[in-house]
């Protein structure tokens, strides 16, 4: 097999295993809370990404780690995926994965729009009219099918769906200040960092440890096959790709996807407004990805 054919092999992985995220959420959600949820996707990502290391022989070279690397280690672990998936969890315990998911998608307009005041780029006009029109997604896709019945729409929902895409775009932002160490050590420090800070929230909640089978495994698969694996699968595929702007873009097969596995597993109604505007936001990112190519845009 050439290297394309596995990039794409291990990009195929890394989309089936994203579209079912949503899914393995809602029926985790119904077992454990999200602090539960967190706590066990983040040390069965820490564990699998321990394997990994094992596997490579570079886990001497992950503990080898400075001062300075250990405070971004804990700063970006708290960003993602702590705050993300605290944040993301509670979004998906208020709304239908339907509308959480579609809305959790916005990161890459979000990023645009931080790259402003985090890395001093220009806000140019495409990307203006790109944030414009994934504002119309949002709305389309919080109607839940009728403008008429806005009101059964969650706002803290909305708010925090919307604003886990904020904090995952904070996340990559940061991410590329440490651009010297490996992604999979990474990687590793930051999920052990979540484990650490939900061990710490969770000894002071009531029940904490009291999470039955279901609801582990549940959790178990979430870190196993939406973060950690996942993760590591979709570094292979970028190591094998010729073009990573191409591989980038299938991408955006993950949230349709993601709709069918909802309305096959959960039996959710498919909102003609959750389709719509899912399509505006898709469509509004591959605009202002268009604009790269046109420095004068």
């Amino acid at each position: 097999m050439n290297s394309v054919n596995r990039s794409y092999l291990y990009a195929g992985l890394t989309i089936l295993f994203w579209a079912t995220s949503a899914t393995a959420f809602k029926i985790a959600l119904r077992h454990v809370d999200h602090v539960q949820l967190l706590f066990l996707a983040s040390l069965t990502s820490t564990l699998a990404l321990l394997v990994v290391l094992l596997s490579q022989k570079r886990l001497k070279e992950a503990l080898t780690i400075t001062k300075s690397q250990l405070k971004w280690s804990a700063f970006l672990g708290f960003l993602n995926p702590f705050a993300y998936y605290f944040v993301l969890f509670i979004a998906y315990g208020l709304l239908p994965a339907q509308v959480a998911q579609p809305l959790n998608f916005i990161w890459p307009i979000a990023m645009v729009i931080l790259s402003v005041p985090i890395l001093g780029q220009h806000l140019s006009l495409r990307s203006f009219f790109a944030l414009i029109l994934s504002f119309i997604g949002v709305v389309l896709i919080s109607s839940q099918g009728s403008f008429s019945v806005f009101a059964k729409s969650n706002p803290l929902g909305v708010a925090l769906a919307v604003g886990s895409s904020v904090i995952w775009a904070l996340f990559w932002l940061y991410n590329v200040r440490d651009s010297k160490r490996d992604e999979v050590v990474k990687l590793f420090w930051n999920f052990l960092v979540a484990t650490v800070l939900c061990l710490g929230v969770g000894v002071f909640r009531p029940n904490f440890f009291s999470i039955n089978l279901n609801g582990a495994l549940a959790s178990i698969y979430i870190g196993l096959f939406e973060m950690g694996f996942a993760f590591v699968l979709w570094l292979k595929a970028l190591s094998y790709a010729k073009s990573t702007a191409k591989l980038g873009n299938i991408v955006f097969f993950v949230p349709f996807l993601s709709l069918i596995i909802i309305w096959i597993v959960l039996k959710e109604h498919i909102y003609w407004t959750t389709l719509a505007g899912l399509v505006v936001i898709v469509g509004s990112i591959l605009y202002q990805r268009a604009g790269k190519a046109e420095p004068n845009s």
